[in-house]
């Protein structure tokens, strides 16, 4: 015997003391919490979706352009004596650029004085002749013809004088051209023609420089028709009312906003585009003509939308779904229509309803049919955790 039970093998002994530890096992077991959170379900971050008016946002690449980008040519012929600005710096209109030798149209100004002072000699000498041939006129002492005469003489001497003080605005507006000034305010070009150069009125030749008139700019930059589809009313006054945001190269965000002021009235058939331009002020001249930036147009609102983070959203071959909850905690997949990016979340068209839960994590570890804890951001995280240990 042993311990006061009768022999037995060994072999039976060790069966009887794993069938006694087995029970243990059991028993213990069924007095035994569940262990983890796997038990209560995956756990998860969820999404109550509601219906939302998006700002509906098109983006394009854009180049800047001066407002007026003139070209400065020499209004009258003659040798380029002087450039008086600095290439690259800002100019204000009416500011001198060049200087042209003047002497010839100051010489041409007093041919044009000494033509009008004897001109008004002329006048002067036919008008007093006039004046005594009437008076032996209307005594019958000469003849009509030879009063006549002296009339006509008059006449063509009020005309020549009249031809004469015409030269000489000409002359004295030829040499005011002999100082070329600034048209517009903006930055100045490099010079086209040195110093010393002749330079021709009317040739290629006057092209003297350039000016970028800076403040406000122009931004050009061209839609798609699929990105002008989406703009709920396309009504040129609506599009014009659009309110546009340049992103600078650096990144950053031009601080001014900008508004339109030119349509394309059709589109463009080899691109399939359509031509807008954008007014921006830029008075501390952060905007230069030939940069390139991102052009962002808010052109009107899309209604009964729905946002969900793009992590939560899968794309397969086929289509985008999301995994939602049902009433009891199950997860089931749904396929969605997507729209465009909302900084970080998907606009949905379609495919979920008011109140819809949106499962946003753990998407590898669901199935269709998978219960699922819906928790807080800060409790999934502690599940988690303990589920990995």
């Amino acid at each position: 015997m042993v311990f006061g039970l009768p022999y037995r093998s060994p072999s039976v002994l060790v069966g009887l003391l794993c069938a006694l530890l087995l029970t243990g096992c059991e028993q213990g077991g069924a007095n035994t919490p569940a262990a983890g959170p796997a038990a209560a379900g995956i756990p998860a971050k969820v999404l109550e979706v509601a219906p939302q008016r998006v700002p509906v946002v098109l983006e394009a690449v854009g180049q800047v352009q001066g407002s007026k980008e003139v070209e400065v040519r020499a209004r009258v012929s003659g040798i380029l004596l002087k450039r008086l600005y600095n290439e690259g710096d800002f100019v204000r209109g009416g500011s001198p650029l060049f200087q042209i030798d003047p002497v010839p149209y100051q010489i041409a100004l007093a041919q044009a004085n000494a033509q009008i002072a004897q001109e008004r000699a002329r006048q002067e000498q036919t008008g007093r002749e006039a004046g005594r041939l009437k008076a032996l006129a209307e005594e019958k002492a000469i003849s009509q013809k030879e009063f006549d005469d002296a009339i006509s003489a008059q006449k063509m001497s009020n005309a020549t004088l009249q031809a004469a003080e015409a030269n000489l605005r000409q002359a004295e507006l030829n040499l005011s051209y002999t100082l070329v000034t600034a048209p517009v305010s903006g930055i100045a070009g490099r010079i086209a023609r040195s110093e010393g150069s002749l330079v021709t009125a009317g040739q290629e030749s006057s092209l003297l420089t350039t000016m970028n008139q800076v403040d406000p700019v122009w931004v050009r930059f061209s839609l798609s028709e699929s990105d002008l589809a989406k703009v709920p009313d396309r009504s040129p006054e609506r599009i014009k009312a659009a309110e546009v945001r340049l992103t600078l190269p650096d990144g950053s965000l031009y601080p001014l906003k900008g508004r339109l002021n030119f349509t394309a009235t059709q589109i463009d058939p080899r691109l399939a585009t359509k031509e807008l331009r954008a007014e921006f002020s830029n008075q501390r001249v952060q905007l230069l003509p030939g940069q390139f930036v991102r052009v962002r147009v808010t052109a009107g609102e899309r209604e009964n939308v729905f946002l969900v983070p793009q992590t939560a959203v899968i794309q397969t071959e086929k289509s985008f779904l999301v995994f939602t909850l049902d009433k009891d905690n199950k997860a089931a997949s749904r396929p969605v229509q997507v729209g465009d990016w909302v900084g970080s979340d998907w606009m949905i068209l379609s495919g979920l309803n008011p109140g819809d839960r949106v499962i946003l994590d753990n998407l590898l570890k669901l199935r269709p049919g998978a219960s699922v804890n819906p928790q807080r951001q800060a409790e999934a995280k502690a599940a988690t955790a303990q589920a990995a240990k």
